[in-house]
């Protein structure tokens, strides 16, 4: 006797356990409810962190700019105003919003074989800086240093 195909699905569909009988339906969109929040509030830090980052390397640039541009002057007077200009101009084209900047130009070792040094202050909001809504501030600082040509003719310096 030849059995028929009627009975060998009467078999497969016994040993699948009915959608009403498994324990687990739904828990799936429950955990998916869950963790979203937690994902989304993770990778929003991520992008946040990694926008602080890339604010400190502007600072950076900033700085190096500034040190650049007073050395390439003759008088301290001129280093001072021209690294102060040259670190502003940098954050500015970068997008970077200091809600306090300072710039300082140490111009005491300005002379040949001597160096000029910026050090650079930015206060920023966070919520502009990283993610709007963010609460808090951070300041960042960077300091550069140029060297002065040893064989420079500078202008001497007038009391």
């Amino acid at each position: 006797m030849i059995a028929s195909g009627g009975s060998d699905a009467a078999r497969i569909r016994d040993r699948t356990p009915s959608r009403a009988s498994r324990p687990d339906d739904g828990f799936a969109a429950l955990e998916l409810a869950i963790l979203a929040p937690v994902l989304i509030a993770m990778l929003l830090l991520v992008v946040g962190l990694g926008r602080v980052s890339q604010g400190r390397q502007t600072i950076n640039q900033a700085g190096a700019a500034g040190a650049r541009a007073a050395a390439l002057t003759s008088t301290p007077g001129q280093a001072v105003r021209q690294g102060q200009q040259a670190a502003a101009d940098t954050l500015v084209q970068a997008g970077v919003s200091c809600g306090q900047l300072g710039v300082e130009v140490d111009t005491s070792a300005f002379g040949p074989g001597g160096y000029v040094q910026v050090s650079v202050r930015c206060t920023s909001d966070l919520s502009g800086m990283a993610i709007a809504g963010l609460p808090g501030s951070v300041t960042l600082t960077a300091t550069s240093r140029s060297p002065l040509e040893t064989l420079r003719q500078l202008e001497p310096v007038r009391p």
